[in-house]
Formats: structure tokens, sequence, C-alpha cells
């Protein structure tokens, strides 16, 4: 199995690792509730998704 003969410099490895970062969740507006939620997911508020209730919210679960 072949090996590196020198070492690769911080620099090189910093350069390759410039593309590990993470992206921040596309969030867009409930058309129920009109709160914020992720796209393709369950609302968390309203729990609806794609006009039919998925699950119910805590909120009326307790009540």
């Amino acid at each position: 199995m072949p090996l590196p003969k020198r070492r690769h410099s911080s620099t090189r490895q910093a350069k390759r690792r410039t593309h590990y970062k993470l992206t921040p969740p596309t969030l867009t507006y409930c058309k129920r509730c009109n709160e914020m939620a992720r796209s393709h997911y369950i609302c968390a508020s309203c729990g609806y998704y794609n006009g039919r209730q998925w699950l119910t919210p805590k909120a009326e679960a307790e009540a």
C-alpha cells in the first residue's frame, strides 16, 4: 500500500479542509400557521405537512 514520502504542510491541509463547512437549514414560512419551518418537513408548531395533519402539537395534546 503506498504511503506519502513527505509530510503535507499545514497550509495544504487547510486548503483541502476549506470546503468542510456547515450550511444553515433553509427555512420557509408554514402556509397554515405562518411560523418559520424547515422546507419539506412537518411544521413543529401546527403539525401539518402538505395539507395533512401528521402530528398533534404539544400545546393541544396537554390541554
